[in-house]
């Protein structure tokens, strides 16, 4: 197996001592086997146990290497696509389904973090206000909240003038703003970290290391092969993302998602009084721009992300770019050197929802959280075991009867790079 290589994120370092985990080795027997340990493999291995029965986790790295440990620690009822769109196509019913479960899965983070004791990841439920970069934006922005709260009954959301927005961000480069009272932040490591320890002290196995290179299906279940071992269980859950290219094995899935690069930044620690006026309410904050970046408040640290990083490693012209964008927005950050610097994989769908099903009677899926998984995939988690038992969750717009894939697949690269492009020249014009 090639060695994935990126450099080590923030989360790790200030990150709490993971569990001691093994590489698997010989014959294991399971009731549901699941290939992925980032939230949607612990969380639905969490609902197994609460069911009754064993799991068994295999991760291809290290628990948290892929973007449950290397995100931007944003805990939000969001999705890429807007319950206005959602309305529009599908019908008010549908779109008030799907603003529930996000919802739902903002209450999961909560549940998790209080009755598993995860008080080292330091929830925080202190909102999120999405900045409008124009006024056409901030027309947008407005004309959805509205719909929300008139249409869905969602109070979580407030509008903030151009002034409000600079109060709340330190920057003047926001012509308004809609904050979301329904999310908070999180440390991205140490939730997934927490989520694994309750998964082993429940009777629950994770291997590290253990990529799984083989699967096969049998009257009698399912059997998962490793370079040293093999795992024989009755169920099987898919919870790869946006790293379900590793292994043949995940095949169902690779060609559903588009693995997209997101990067982030962190600055050195940052004088006590920086904060009175830069994120003084450490909330997470995103803009509107179609290459959407976002910032938040870590300890003493500013932490600046984006889209927009291509290939298979860590990317320094995105980082640089990154620099310049944080420094344009806060100049008051100009002579302060960045100390860290990483990456992650964001998986895209073809319709920016996530997707979810069975592909057989005896595996289940979910992937494609679009860079907003941190409470989807916790809530997912725990529905794709359900779908794998014989349940019927209503999972609205993200139920699917197997992976859609991305039509013409080997051409997602230069597609990718052609958007993006299109989407930057947009965004540089004011677009």
């Amino acid at each position: 197996m090639q060695r994935l290589t990126l450099a080590p994120s923030l989360w790790r370092e200030t990150a709490t001592p993971a569990l001691p985990m093994k590489v698997l080795s010989g014959s294991v027997t399971a009731d549901v086997a699941i290939v992925g340990a980032g939230y949607t493999g612990l969380s639905a291995a969490l609902r197994a146990i609460e069911a009754g029965l064993k799991p068994v986790i295999l991760e291809a790295e290290e628990l948290g290497f892929g973007a449950s440990g290397r995100n931007g620690g944003v805990v939000s009822t969001k999705y890429r696509v807007s319950l206005s769109d959602m309305a529009r196509h599908h019908g008010v019913e549908t779109a008030k389904r799907m603003s529930r479960l996000g919802h739902d899965a903002m209450d999961c983070v909560e549940r998790y973090v209080e009755e598993l004791g995860i008080q080292q990841a330091g929830l925080a439920k202190t909102g999120n206000l999405r900045c409008a970069h124009n006024i056409q934006a901030l027309a947008a922005l407005t004309d959805e909240a509205r719909t929300v709260r008139e249409t869905f009954g969602d109070q979580s959301l407030r509008l903030l003038d151009k002034a409000e927005t600079a109060f709340e961000t330190g920057s003047q480069d926001f012509a308004g703003g809609v904050l979301n009272s329904h999310a908070g932040v999180i440390h991205p490591l140490n939730y997934a970290r927490g989520l694994a320890r309750a998964v082993v002290a429940g009777g629950g196995e994770i291997f590290e290391r253990s990529l799984v290179e083989q699967a096969k299906q049998a009257p009698a279940g399912i059997e998962l092969t490793t370079s040293r071992g093999s795992v024989r269980a009755e169920r099987l859950i898919v919870a790869t993302n946006g790293y379900s290219n590793l292994s043949s094995a995940t095949s169902m899935v690779r060609q559903a998602v588009i693995p997209f690069r997101s990067a982030m930044i962190a600055t050195q620690p940052l004088p006590p009084e920086t904060f009175t006026s830069l994120v003084p309410h450490a909330r997470s904050y995103s803009e509107t721009r179609r290459m959407m970046r976002w910032f938040r408040r870590i300890d003493d640290r500013l932490l600046f992300g984006g889209r927009g990083a291509f290939g298979k490693t860590d990317s320094a012209s995105a980082f640089t770019a990154l620099e310049t964008a944080m420094k344009g927005i806060f100049p008051q950050l100009a002579d302060v050197p960045i100390t860290h610097r990483w990456s992650g994989l964001v998986a895209m769908t073809m319709d920016s929802l996530p997707q979810i099903g069975l592909a057989n009677p005896r595996t289940a899926f979910s992937f494609g959280y679009n860079g907003t998984g941190v409470a989807m995939a916790s809530l997912l988690g725990r529905h794709a075991l359900e779908l794998v038992i014989g349940e019927k969750p209503d999972l609205g717009l993200m139920r699917r009867d197997r992976p859609e894939a991305i039509p013409f697949y080997f051409l997602r690269e230069p597609a990718v790079r052609t958007v993006v492009g299109w989407y930057q020249f947009l965004d540089k014009i004011g677009r």
